[in-house]
């Protein structure tokens, strides 16, 4: 990797401190590098979006920021807000002599204006550094403005022939206890999970975590239904409705094979984390249920392996939605 490189994965790492804490805000990453190459800096958007990551940054900084190298994954505000000041202000004022964004804001209350002023005020600006990652790092945020509704996560426990339980409905455990502390701290990382009547009714899920020291981490609740939700759910009539949470970018789908062909069906899913347990079980419930294809040629084509790695005997495999 070069310098630049390196330090955005720095700031991307950050990133993902804030992630399921700050929306709609994005959780952004920082960090300041002075001319000898040392970081002096380091910040992350803080829960419910302020202070920005930039602010952080610059606060550790303090006066060695004049001359410095911004590195941030989103282009730096430039809108005054109540809450505090424009960060392509605030950089300008600290003196950093260079700034490197991964992507531009696509807030049109930014697009490019933040890194027009910080150009004006003869500021170096360079872009597109690792620009996927830091996709995929803000991508709540970023489908939220796309598309408007959250990231969507769909996450599945399977055996090796894609059975998630026993014919009774008995599922615990399929997987073993790093799979589970890994889906733990996925739960972390959302603003809210999604279960469906019959998870509800089977298994009477907490969906808390329980991970030390990620205990206030926990999401809010919602339940798949047309009906009333117990006390402490949310209702939830259908999955096009998650665009209807305004602090919610990032929902993680947990539970039936129903909800699971629900979300499918609307083409709702942006994300798979498939954990395979190395268990052959036969009869028993199906992973998901009928998603609409009509064609095997229409199954081709929709995801794309991102990632797969060994969590103690289980794998989890990570697929992306291929869109156009």
């Amino acid at each position: 990797m070069t310098p630049d490189q390196r330090f955005m994965a720095a700031a991307i790492a950050l990133a993902e401190r804030g992630r399921g804490r700050c929306a709609p805000n994005p959780n952004v990453g920082c960090v300041i590098v002075d001319s000898a190459g040392h970081i002096i800096g380091r910040g992350w958007t803080q829960p419910g979006g302020r202070p920005h990551a930039e602010a952080m940054a610059l606060a550790e900084a303090g006066p060695a920021a004049r001359g410095a190298t911004a590195y941030v994954l989103l282009e730096p505000c430039a809108h005054e807000s109540e809450r505090g000041p424009a960060c392509s202000d605030s950089l300008i004022q600290a003196g950093v002599a260079r700034v490197v964004v991964g992507l531009q804001d696509p807030d049109p209350r930014t697009a490019g204006k933040g890194l027009a002023r910080m150009r004006d005020a003869g500021i170096a600006v360079e872009t597109a550094i690792l620009p996927d990652e830091c996709t995929r790092a803000m991508s709540g945020f970023l489908t939220r403005q796309a598309k408007g509704r959250p990231h969507v996560t769909l996450k599945l426990a399977t055996s090796l022939d894609g059975i998630i339980a026993l014919p009774d409905g008995r599922s615990r455990w399929i997987t073993g206890p790093a799979a589970r502390a890994h889906a733990h701290l996925e739960r972390a990382r959302a603003e809210l999970i999604v279960v469906g009547r019959g998870t509800f009714d089977q298994d009477a899920p907490s969906l808390d975590v329980r991970l030390p020291g990620l205990e206030a981490r926990s999401p809010r609740r919602a339940l798949l239904t047309k009906g009333v939700a117990p006390e402490g759910w949310d209702p939830l009539p259908a999955p096009a409705a998650i665009a209807n949470y305004k602090a919610v970018d990032h929902v993680l789908v947990e539970g039936g094979a129903s909800t699971a062909a629900a979300f499918l069906s609307a083409d709702l899913v942006d994300r798979l984390l498939l954990y395979r347990a190395p268990v052959l079980i036969g009869a028993g419930r199906a992973s998901i249920g009928h998603i609409g294809l009509g064609t095997l040629e229409a199954a081709h084509g929709r995801w794309r392996l991102h990632d797969t790695r060994m969590l103690g005997i289980d794998r989890l495999e990570v697929y992306e939605r291929a869109r156009s």
